[in-house]
């Protein structure tokens, strides 16, 4: 047996920044940030909002979606570079506020590609007979995470969730194959330094080096470029697809220019590739599952839809999943 989506759901936070306001932050620019990111606004949680609360929103709204009640879940994952805490998992506390009493629980950290990890590992549950229903969940509150001094990063990030229910179906049909990578030895271009054993400084940077983003711009465009590219031609070799048979391609929404360098790259027009990276900025693990969620709303994945997806972010890790909807 495999797995198919049999629901999706999103939750964007009301609160919206736009880039006038980061203008009273930091030096920069509505313009500034358009031209080189494409961003125009970002979704900020009031302060003191656990990641478990906006994934729960988006897990309600995916069962519903799934018409599938919290006790017939068999597994949660979430995928989360914000967790609640250290521990337990931000899938535990995900659990209990959904009362699945009957889901085991926990999390995957691969930052921005961590929704295709996620998926990746419940697919392979589910093929191993540990459960027949699994939530996958990406959910982030980067402004947690956040310098707001440093223009490079503090405009491109926002919070946000987004969730998948996954169900058992027969072995061909559904999620068609996943397929993730890493490489360690280039975690410097993409990291955040502080919280941990390393340097396990004072969240504020008191006492150690502060747990914000840290990131080389230019060496994480790169890499992103290439590699979601490599993996995304991967899964269509893989299942004997060319991209003339995407109906649909969702890219992880990090900046337009990484987009549109990949969708070239793997050869699909650009009306063909998702893209509502202006209204929400890079929600790093949220950012597929909220654009499939909208994509699904806005009739663009209906079923039977071939649609693939790709992701890279921080590890540095990449990875992609083809899926008939």
């Amino acid at each position: 047996m495999g797995s198919r989506i049999s629901g999706v759901g999103m939750y964007a936070p009301p609160r919206i920044m736009s880039n006038k306001d980061l203008e009273k932050l930091v030096e920069t620019s509505d313009e500034w940030i358009r031209d080189r990111t494409g961003i125009e606004e970002r979704r900020v949680v009031k302060q003191g909002t656990p990641t478990s609360d906006i994934g729960v929103e988006a897990a309600k709204r995916a069962l519903d979606d799934a018409g599938i009640s919290p006790d017939a879940v068999d597994i949660i994952i979430v995928a989360t570079l914000t967790p609640d805490m250290l521990f337990p998992s931000t899938a535990c506390f995900v659990q209990t506020k959904l009362r699945a009493r009957n889901a085991y629980a926990m999390d995957i950290s691969a930052a921005c590609s961590g929704f295709i990890y996620a998926l990746s590992v419940a697919d392979a549950l589910i093929r191993a007979g540990r459960g027949k229903t699994a939530l996958v969940i990406g959910a982030e509150i980067i402004s947690t995470i956040l310098d707001y001094t440093d223009r490079n990063t503090c405009i491109l990030f926002g919070d946000g969730a987004g969730a998948v229910v996954l169900t058992e179906c027969p072995d061909g049909e559904g999620l068609l194959s996943c397929h993730t990578y890493s490489d360690g030895d280039l975690w410097g271009y993409l990291h955040g330094p502080g919280g941990g054993t390393v340097a396990a400084g004072a969240p504020d940077g008191e006492d150690g080096p502060k747990r914000v983003i840290t990131m080389s711009g230019n060496e994480v465009f790169k890499h992103a470029v290439t590699r979601m590219g490599e993996v995304s031609l991967e899964a269509l070799a893989v299942n004997g697809f060319t991209k003339d048979d995407v109906d649909l391609f969702i890219p992880h929404q990090a900046n337009l220019r990484i987009i549109k360098s990949v969708g070239k790259r793997v050869g699909i027009p650009e009306e063909r590739v998702f893209i509502n990276l202006s209204r929400y900025g890079n929600t790093s693990a949220a950012s597929i599952p909220i654009a499939l969620a909208e994509a699904r709303e806005q009739g663009r994945c209906k079923s039977g839809a071939l649609v693939l997806m790709a992701a890279f972010g921080g590890g540095l890790t990449w990875g992609s999943a083809l899926v008939r909807m």
